[in-house]
């Protein structure tokens, strides 16, 4: 806030309100809200990942697992109330992370708004050109996986005491379309992690040559991993390794 004086009016101050964005508003901010869910989300994708894994060990282990997750906090929390609180936090963090995306996109665009005819073509990566095709690929299979491996309603099975028998009626052969989806949607998220994990560890320091070289490269092993991780399951079903 500040005074200024009028000169028609000499005698009348007149006060002029200055507004001050909201630091996690900045484009400072919103990149750390990036970040910050960003990490969030990735440790819930290896937590899931390992847990997925599970299916290896058998129907009675895997089974002893899903429902070791649902006790999670009791006595202190009722039911699964532990799940549900973590799925809240996962859809906010989800939602934050796609709003601060597309401010800073739009700010990127209006800071450079006139168009050239024959602008050069900036190099990028694949990932960083289809993040946000990407990203509704990703909204479109966590929607469904949900509906299916959730609350059982697109599950063949649908029994929540029976969490192995869902996985495997889930990607049966003859429900190829299915492990198709999840493929692609897989390969959407790898896509993702790569680039955002390549533009953590730059923040991080890594601008020189080697470190980006070295960025790049752990952000795609990281990706590759994380891919691979998820996709043994549906493919070990389908090829009846899990039945």
């Amino acid at each position: 806030m500040h005074w200024t004086t009028d000169p028609s009016a000499p005698s009348v101050d007149r006060v002029v309100v200055t507004k001050t964005r909201s630091p996690i508003r900045s484009n400072v901010g919103l990149k750390a809200v990036m970040a910050v869910t960003g990490i969030l989300l990735a440790l819930f994708l290896i937590a899931h990942m390992i847990g997925n894994l599970k299916v290896f060990t058998g129907e009675t282990s895997f089974d002893h697992y899903a429902h070791w997750l649902r006790d999670i906090g009791k006595p202190l929390l009722p039911g699964v109330w532990f799940l549900w609180i973590l799925r809240s936090v996962l859809v906010v963090a989800v939602v934050a992370h796609i709003v601060a995306a597309t401010v800073l996109a739009r700010r990127a665009r209006a800071a450079r708004p006139v168009k050239y005819a024959h602008r050069k073509k900036v190099n990028g990566s694949y990932a960083a050109r289809t993040m946000r095709w990407g990203g509704v690929i990703i909204l479109l299979f966590v929607i469904y996986h949900l509906l299916d491996l959730t609350t059982g309603t697109l599950n063949p099975v649908g029994d929540a005491s029976k969490p192995y028998g869902n996985v495997v009626a889930d990607f049966a052969p003859e429900r190829w379309y299915v492990t198709l989806f999840y493929t692609l949607a897989i390969v959407a998220v790898g896509f993702h992690l790569r680039h955002g994990a390549f533009s953590a560890f730059r923040s991080l320091g890594q601008q020189t040559p080697r470190g980006e070289r070295r960025a790049r490269n752990a952000a795609l092993v990281f990706a590759v991993a994380l891919c691979v991780g998820y996709l043994v399951v549906p493919f070990a079903v389908l090829t009846g390794l899990v039945a």
